[in-house]
């Protein structure tokens, strides 16, 4: 089992953020770093996403593994995190149905893009098979799962010519900005909430960054610099951020997605500053270990477990949404939701070790 480390620190915290983002209206939710810049977790856990898969690949050319054998080792993986998608996808639908039933609630239903499946279930449930519905704030997964499906291009790149991968990347996102393309959602008519096309971006970084490549030894030899300039953007964002500014689509050059503070798109904006939260933090994690030790262990046990813990975090946020609705939005239901949140996502994860360390002690576990 791995120690208590940086990378599963952050990825850890990115989780307990998406679960208090996922329940809106919280007294908590005005906490979370999307309150305070232009980016949020969303970012962050894609970007760490690349940084492990980057260990993944490196393991693998450490191993002599073929590419052969590493791309059906990344194929496992998206096949891994589709079946979580789906899996979610059923549990919430049921979460919200049974929710209307107990509280004779019929317009429950229509929550977060749910009517289709109650209303148009015949394409609604070839919509969710293939991803092309997605409830919101169960989007984060299918964009995980087209993340994963293009690992093995990204492998086969970085085998390759590794000085392209980044310029590839940053191709593709500035066609992406440029045209507006973007994945079609059907039975319901609109596009992805986040956006492959553009969000490899950051996935991409990450896994750049993560190596002893030219992009990452750049970053790694001009910190103390690169930090200060990150302060700045990090106080730019937060003014930004404080003062509820946004860029007029009708005021701004075009192509408008170059200058607007866009999710779905990835702007240039967010990801400038998301980079900026990154060097700015990083290295902070030995303070965490200093001053809240126990913290660090509980949210890297999190990190380390990032699939499972995700997965329940995204259907407590639906149970806190249903329990603020019947309940009322007050301080004590919030404060109620988030401490037994927390609390089942670390049951979460320390279940999970627990299942693989008896794994690891059966005999012959250890044979090939």
């Amino acid at each position: 089992m791995r120690r208590a480390n940086e990378i599963d620190f952050w990825r850890g915290l990115a989780l307990v953020a998406i679960f208090v983002n996922h329940i809106p209206g919280s007294v908590y939710e005005r906490f979370t770093p999307r309150n305070f810049g232009l980016s949020d977790s969303a970012e962050l856990f894609v970007f760490l996403a690349g940084w492990a898969l980057r260990f993944v690949a490196d393991a693998s050319a450490a191993e002599r593994v073929g590419l052969v054998r590493l791309i059906l080792r990344l194929g496992a993986r998206a096949v891994t995190l589709y079946a979580a998608q789906i899996l979610i996808t059923t549990v919430a639908i049921a979460l919200i149905a049974a929710c209307a039933m107990l509280l004779d609630n019929p317009l429950l239903l229509e929550w977060h893009n749910a009517a289709a499946v109650f209303q148009n279930p015949v394409p609604t449930h070839i919509g969710i098979v293939t991803l092309t519905h997605q409830l919101g704030y169960f989007d984060i997964l299918p964009l995980y799962v087209v993340l994963m499906l293009g690992a093995p291009v990204m492998a086969v790149v970085h085998r390759v010519r590794p000085a392209a991968l980044l310029p590839l990347s940053g191709l593709l996102y500035a066609v992406t900005l440029a045209s507006g393309i973007n994945l079609p959602t059907w039975p319901v008519d609109g596009v992805w909430f986040f956006n492959p096309l553009a969000w490899q971006l950051v996935f991409v970084t990450g896994f750049v960054l993560a190596g002893r490549s030219a992009s990452g030894a750049f970053v790694r030899r001009n910190t103390g610099w690169l930090r200060a300039l990150g302060a700045v953007g990090l106080v730019l964002g937060a003014y930004l951020a404080q003062t509820d500014y946004s860029p007029d689509p009708l005021r701004v050059p075009s192509p408008p997605l170059f200058f607007m503070f866009d999710k779905t798109f990835l702007s240039p904006a967010r990801f400038v500053h998301f980079l900026a939260v990154a060097i700015t933090f990083a290295g902070t994690f030995r303070y965490v270990v200093r001053f809240a030790a126990p913290v660090g262990r509980f949210l890297s046990m999190l990190g380390r477990n990032s699939l499972n813990v995700f997965c329940v975090a995204s259907l407590l946020s639906l149970c806190g949404q249903m329990a603020r609705f019947g309940f009322g939005g007050f301080v004590a239901v919030d404060t109620a939701v988030l401490l037994c949140g927390v609390a089942a996502l670390g049951v979460t994860a320390w279940m999970s070790e627990l299942r693989d360390r008896l794994r690891a002690s059966r005999p012959g576990s250890g044979q090939g």
